[in-house]
C-alpha cells in the first residue's frame, strides 16, 4: 500500500515539475485517478503530456493487479487447505 501511495506521489511531483497539471493538488488528484485506472475526466493535464498519464495507468493496473496476486499466494498458503466430503 504504501509502495503504492509512493508511486503516485512521484507522479504527482513529476506532472507538477513539468507543468502538465497547473496545481500540485490537482497533480495528486489527477496521479490517483489515473494509477487507478479509473480516469474520471473531471482533471486536465496539459495535451503534450497526456501520453505520459495513459502510461502510468497501464503501470498501475499492471501493479495493483500484481499486488493482489502476491496477496492471495499469501493468504492461500497461510490459510489451511479446504476438504471435500
Amino acid at each position: 500500500f504504501l509502495l503504492h501511495g509512493l508511486e503516485i506521489w512521484l507522479y504527482a511531483l513529476l506532472f507538477s515539475k513539468l507543468g502538465a497539471v497547473p496545481e500540485f493538488r490537482e497533480a495528486v488528484y489527477f496521479s490517483t485517478s489515473s494509477y487507478g485506472s479509473i480516469g474520471y475526466g473531471d482533471s486536465a493535464i496539459a495535451g503534450q503530456w497526456k501520453l505520459l498519464g495513459a502510461i502510468e495507468g497501464i503501470n498501475g493496473s499492471i501493479l495493483l493487479g500484481w499486488s493482489v496476486a502476491f496477496f492471495v499466494t499469501v493468504m492461500a498458503r497461510m490459510l489451511p487447505p479446504l476438504t471435500r466430503r
